[in-house]
């Protein structure tokens, strides 16, 4: 009978170190578990903040280009702060067509990248700057920022994307200024080719936008592109 209570005892004994070690497994699985789906809600929501903020530059892009604000009135000039509607700025938006040639002509002149101040001439080479560390280090130096020159408000209540400034992080969106052909071809015809529907542009040229949001992490990253044609009303 002593000999039955001792074995009796040690299996006891090992059913409590196995049960032990089954809690701890998973108590491990189960923090792993946690662990895991609070990185992927947090790569979520970094990706939708970044996402956002692309979104948003490409809209202050267009605005740039229009000379307005979001509410579609024209862009008050600020008197201490001269990049605003690009009161003070070397180049800008031109109105007239005679102005495109001098426009792409200083731009093109300048020493890395045919950039300046956001507006662009037509790129060529690797086009894909945002995947080259060196060159896009040289694109953000004079891309433009989110309401750099709109005057977008960035309170605190913002994306806080959108508010970065240091190097590296934030939005910045370039706009490619590409002379546009109006003559000769048309972009929609009718059935029988002789109606077509043409822009009117004035000055006419295109622009194609390109935004680039850098997330609160390292390896989050958001490119997003547009075509803009800043059309006229005929009289």
């Amino acid at each position: 009978m002593r000999r039955l209570r001792q074995r009796q005892k040690g299996l006891s004994l090992l059913i409590v170190i196995v049960i032990v070690m089954l809690t701890m497994l998973m108590a491990v699985w189960g923090a792993r578990t946690a662990l895991f789906n609070e990185l992927i809600v947090g790569n979520d929501a970094d990706y939708q903040r970044t996402f956002e903020a692309a979104q948003a530059a490409l809209q202050d892009a267009e605005l740039d280009i229009l000379g307005q604000t979001a509410d579609g009135s024209a862009c008050v000039p600020s008197s201490t702060d001269g990049k605003i509607c690009r009161r003070t700025t070397s180049v800008w938006f031109v109105d007239e067509e005679k102005d495109v040639v001098g426009l792409l002509s200083t731009l093109e002149s300048q020493a890395n990248v045919p950039c300046l101040q956001g507006i662009c001439a037509k790129r060529t080479g690797k086009q894909d700057f945002w995947n080259d560390t060196a060159l896009l280090t040289q694109m953000r130096a004079v891309g433009a920022r989110y309401g750099e020159f709109t005057g977008a408000r960035k309170g605190s209540d913002s994306n806080p994307i959108l508010r970065a400034t240091a190097a590296g992080q934030g939005a910045w969106y370039w706009v490619e200024t590409m002379p546009y052909a109006t003559s000769g071809t048309g972009l929609i015809t009718n059935l029988g080719g002789a109606a077509k529907l043409e822009l009117n542009l004035n000055p006419a040229v295109v622009y194609r936008i390109t935004a680039v949001a850098q997330g609160l992490k390292d390896s989050t990253q958001v490119v997003l592109q547009s075509t803009f044609a800043r059309q006229k009303i005929k009289d």
